[in-house]
């Protein structure tokens, strides 16, 4: 994207007041105070029927006491944006429907777990994973991904949180060359997925520009990585002109501005390595204006107490 086209976006997308960013953490902590058990497909199947039954409500018991766990976290360590992770209940999509239905007889468990959240003020949000590719050529592949989300969909409705991307649901684009497809799909979510979905730029597939165009005509909200962003354009620097114009620009698709979401994460090896370094040593300083940032980094909670003591204080 031309720097210029910054200058073209309407002012309403252009933070009038600073704003202090709240860091969110990803799925577990550094230290072993968050962890989460799960089970491979392969065990699971050599079970039997009651064998598997007591396995999954043994994990999701565990998981959902984690979680429960994870917002305490939170709550001490005054973080108010956990992700989830996407492995929570695991094999609930069997079609047995063994672990399925494990879930709604928790219903009341998990509806509590959902309150808390509420009552301390801190937004939970989901990341599927890779096997979601709304794009793929393959309607096999589509048909899963859609019910990849509908189980992921019902656990946040169990969870009772909202229909809306303050509960969001962030995948990739997927198969690239495919933006129509893709807006196709989406179109026609249901609501219950539909309503939380966001996208993401990614390196390879989708830049931060092309997912922009699917968000804008999908009318869905878009989720910028500034370091995705500077390995697929090859950027020697997060503050390039573009970052900040894609940051106005995702902003726009964001009916509510002030839950717009943001990535980050740094390179392990060099600035533009795409795999990930313990902390977070460089930030746009357009992220300054953004309401929501999620730390990816391998440090987690440290990463996040680093950034508190260095880049916000820094402001």
């Amino acid at each position: 994207m031309a720097a210029t086209q910054l200058n073209n976006l309407p002012n309403t997308a252009k933070l009038e007041n600073k704003t202090t960013p709240e860091l969110g953490l990803v799925c577990i902590t550094a230290d072993k105070k968050v962890r989460f058990r799960t089970m491979t497909r392969t065990r699971y199947l050599k079970l039997s029927l009651s064998q598997r039954e007591t396995a999954l409500k043994e994990i999701y018991q565990h998981n959902l006491q984690r979680l429960h766990d994870a917002l305490s976290f939170c709550e001490e360590n005054k973080i108010r944006l956990y992700r989830m992770t996407s492995a929570l209940f695991p094999l609930n999509d069997m079609e047995d429907e063994i672990g399925a239905n494990i879930l709604e007889a928790m219903s009341a468990d998990l509806e509590k777990i959902g309150q808390k959240a509420q009552s301390l003020h801190i937004r939970m949000v989901l990341h599927p994973d890779q096997y979601v590719v709304l794009s793929s050529e393959s309607p096999e592949i589509v048909q899963n991904s859609i019910k990849i989300l509908a189980r992921h969909a019902q656990t946040l409705d169990l969870l009772g949180l909202p229909r809306s991307p303050w509960s969001l649901m962030n995948i990739h684009g997927g198969k690239s060359q495919r933006s129509e497809q893709l807006i196709k799909v989406i179109s026609e979510l249901p609501a219950n997925i539909k309503n939380r979905l966001t996208l993401e730029n990614d390196e390879y597939a989708y830049s931060a520009e092309e997912i922009l165009a699917v968000c804008q005509q999908a009318k869905i909200p878009m989720v910028l990585d500034a370091h995705h962003h500077i390995c697929h354009e090859k950027l020697d620097s997060y503050n390039h002109p573009s970052v900040d114009a894609m940051f106005y620009a995702a902003r726009e698709t964001w009916t509510q501005p002030d839950w717009q979401l943001v990535h980050i994460s740094n390179g392990e090896q060099a600035f533009n390595d795409r795999k990930h370094s313990d902390l977070i040593t460089a930030m746009p300083n357009i992220y300054h204006q953004a309401p929501w940032i999620e730390i990816e980094a391998k440090k987690k909670e440290v990463a996040i107490s680093h950034l508190r003591s260095w880049w916000l204080m820094g402001q």
